[in-house]
């Protein structure tokens, strides 16, 4: 797996986000580009922002033991797989809003770099390790990056 963490790798997801544009249509799935940009800043949003409540009891547990193995594996994510209801993003979103957020949290990921992120605590999942970290990161824009053609 590509390692988001080199400066290179993110320059070239940025590259590709720079591709779309508003009518950018997706080769499978119902989001929109602006909602897939938004949907993936939401993994951002969750190491950045203090916006999603943390997972509790039952449900962490289920992420660890279930959800984890799969969002951090170097195994590709199948088409059209089921999202986490915070993931969900049905309202229309701004396009450039959401670009440009999203190429800011690449950005600032990549400058806080893989010994940053080493046994950080994820929202969901414990503590990561770095290679961890960057399949889950990595792994997520490239699936909806390749899903709309970029």
């Amino acid at each position: 797996m590509k390692n988001i963490f080199d400066k290179v790798v993110t320059d070239e997801v940025i590259e590709r986000i720079n591709q779309l544009n508003p009518s950018t249509k997706p080769n499978w799935g119902k989001m929109s580009v602006d909602q897939m940009l938004a949907h993936c800043n939401v993994t951002y949003e969750m190491d950045f922002e203090n916006k999603h409540p943390k997972p509790k009891g039952l449900m962490k547990w289920m992420l660890k033991t279930f959800v984890k193995k799969v969002v951090v594996s170097e195994k590709p994510y199948k088409h059209n797989s089921r999202t986490a209801p915070v993931f969900l993003i049905t309202n229309e979103k701004d396009f450039k809003a959401e670009k440009e957020r999203l190429i800011t949290y690449i950005n600032k990921t990549q400058a806080l770099g893989a010994d940053y992120y080493d046994q950080r605590e994820s929202h969901s999942f414990g503590k990561l390790n770095k290679t961890e970290w960057n399949n889950m990161f990595y792994k997520h824009l490239d699936h909806h990056l390749t899903q709309f053609g970029v």
